[in-house]
């Protein structure tokens, strides 16, 4: 079995979106650690204070094909081509240890269940 990382960088606001779309699209866990990024764009300062917004990383390790379909559902569900805010992408895996035998088990599941 392939399996692939999904990695969305968005603003926290998008967070509980992008996981319920994901769920809706078969994921089920996700790995979410809090981020600061520091883009191309001057930063923004009120009153003397640089404001720098908050970010949430989301990673989910993925049956290869279920990594696309939740892609195409965080691309459809948070408007992405739209909103220059978030970014998602998968990776490949090449190796991988302690996923347990009944995720993999699912993940195949719902591979036949597509097919």
């Amino acid at each position: 079995m392939r399996f692939s990382a999904l990695v969305a960088v968005l603003p926290d606001e998008l967070e509980q979106k992008a996981v319920d779309a994901a769920r809706e699209a078969g994921a089920a866990g996700v790995t979410i650690m809090d981020a600061r990024g520091i883009g191309a764009e001057a930063r923004k300062t009120f009153l003397g204070m640089t404001y720098e917004g908050s970010q949430s990383v989301l990673l989910w390790i993925l049956e290869k094909r279920l990594a696309l379909r939740v892609l195409k559902s965080l691309f459809r569900e948070l408007g992405l081509d739209q909103d220059p805010r978030g970014v998602a992408f998968i990776t490949d895996i090449s190796h991988l240890a302690g996923i347990d035998r009944r995720q993999i088990d699912r993940f195949e599941e719902q591979v036949k269940d597509d097919i």
